[in-house]
């Protein structure tokens, strides 16, 4: 469950819950919100403050227990920087922090008075939104495979937040986003023996029977077929698992008016094929389907908020495994655009089945814009690393619209070339193109790859290889580019 949000106007001295939550910036300045609980507790934050014990930094978080005077059993302090750089990436960067710091607590409930602080730029809806997208993030809890603890620590299900009563829609807004999120999450955590391509089917259409105005279909393999999609069935013919091409439809805009569509790249395993990939760290293959986690959290966050726009989400979601009839480097496959695939390297499988996701969604919806995400390339985790999605799109209006909501939601992208000069690295003397560009510019390469599917329309690619999930035994998925395709739909709407 995500965590409840609500808006609130009391006095952070007389509200009482279990955590109250304020902010000092270095050198001891207070922010109001300290500044009256410090009042009311007798310049108690001050002690501290000058003992040395809150130092204002980020990270720093000290509690008072019980401060006499104040209405709230803890007061959370929370550094909060420098006041002169104080940014948009710091306050998300704070709002996480405070998250987990009362994640640690024996507490249902807390107040925050963050909400409060001034942000340049930034107004009370985009504050408001930040802090409870931050806290249900930190609030997340993985459990589907872990055994029930004997004695659970309380989990935080409920935050107050200050702030004026019309900022009422930034909640409104972050509730849609978060269920988004964590419904990419848990998709991407679930482990592959459970999360195969018919569980993201199932999962697919649960959503769409309980919610009106959501239609799904799931083509399988006698239909691709039908539809001449060599390539993406040539990348699930290694495995027990049935590949699905699930279809989610949003109608909530005009009747005939052309839709956006997101495609996501739902390899829900991934060996790497007869071209297998090293042992270690390949249980983190299980996340290679973050793609299609994505776009369906987005749809997800676009019909809770009831968006006024046509949508479509198509995941063609397989397992890339080794077996007797698994397709080879050497093997010239045809995709359904008719465009012939010289397969030198079985590992880069995304963009094969993603060309044929691509083409059917183009030809069947004719989209006003489509818009792929896949953790597609290491080459990508290389250039950009763990912190920008990589952009590619020939289409200016479209980088730039994108480019804006990854700054605005702080799910921030990076543009890459996608420049004519590169497709001589996809040149092949047995097919039309090859699927593998070589040493140099994978991630370029893989992005021109699609771009021989999509010309002609107005798309762009997400390669979220690097801001999927967290590396490590436990890590987890992050639910990215949830926030960032949510925003783009936002701004279509409001623009």
């Amino acid at each position: 469950m995500t965590v409840q949000f609500s808006l609130g106007s009391n006095a952070p001295e007389a509200f009482a819950t279990p955590v109250a939550v304020v902010g000092v910036y270095e050198n001891g300045v207070l922010t109001s919100a300290a500044a009256r609980i410090d009042t009311a507790a007798g310049g108690a934050i001050k002690r501290l403050v000058e003992a040395g014990d809150i130092t204002g930094k980020v990270g720093n978080l000290v509690t008072l227990l019980h401060p006499a005077g104040v209405a709230a059993a803890r007061v959370l302090v929370v550094g909060l920087g420098a006041q002169k750089t104080f940014d948009s990436a710091r306050y998300q960067r704070v709002s996480l922090e405070a998250a987990r710091a009362i994640g640690r607590l024996p507490v249902t409930e807390a107040a925050s008075w963050l909400t409060e602080v001034d942000v340049p730029g930034r107004d009370a809806n985009w504050k408001l939104r930040v802090a409870a997208l931050a806290t249900d993030h930190a609030a997340y809890r993985y459990t589907a495979t872990l055994k029930p603890r004997d004695k659970a620590q309380p989990e935080l299900a409920a935050v107050t937040f200050a702030g004026p009563a019309d900022a009422e829609g930034g909640l409104e807004q972050a509730r849609a986003i978060a269920e988004g999120v964590r419904f990419a999450r848990e998709l991407g955590n679930l482990p592959p023996n459970i999360c195969n391509p018919n569980y993201i089917a199932e999962q697919a259409r649960a959503f769409a029977e309980a919610h009106d105005g959501v239609s799904f279909e799931a083509l399988d393999r006698a239909d691709m077929e039908r539809e001449g999609m060599g390539s993406l069935l040539a990348v699930a013919r290694g495995s027990a698992n049935e590949p699905r091409l699930v279809v989610l439809q949003w109608n909530g805009g005009k009747d005939g008016e052309r839709p956006y569509a997101f495609v996501g790249k739902g390899i829900t395993f991934d060996t790497g094929g007869i071209s297998i990939k090293p042992g270690p760290g390949m249980e983190e293959m299980k996340f290679d389907m973050g793609g299609a986690a994505g776009v369906l959290g987005a749809f997800v966050s676009a019909v809770k908020m009831k968006l006024p726009v046509n949508l479509v989400c198509v995941v063609p979601a397989v397992e890339n495994m080794p077996d007797g009839n698994a397709y080879r480097p050497g093997d010239v496959l045809t995709s359904m655009a008719g465009i012939t695939i010289e397969v030198l390297n079985t590992d880069a499988e995304g963009r094969l089945i993603l060309c044929d996701a691509l083409t059917y969604t183009g030809k069947r919806f004719d989209p006003h814009t489509m818009i792929d995400a896949a953790t597609l390339t290491g080459a990508c985790v290389v250039a950009l690393g763990k912190h920008a999605t990589g952009l590619m799109t020939k289409d200016e209006s479209l980088s730039a619209e994108l480019l804006s909501a990854g700054e605005d939601t702080l799910d921030r992208a990076w543009r890459l070339p996608l420049w004519d000069d590169y497709q001589s690295q996809l040149e092949s003397g047995f097919a039309d193109v090859a699927n593998i560009g070589g040493k140099y510019a994978g991630a370029i390469t893989a992005g021109c790859f699609l771009a021989r599917f999509t010309e002609g329309r107005r798309w762009a690619h997400l390669d979220i290889a690097g801001t999927a999930w967290d590396e490590g035994r436990k890590g987890l998925a992050t639910g990215r580019p949830v926030p960032l395709l949510a925003q783009w739909l936002l701004d279509r709407v409001a623009g």
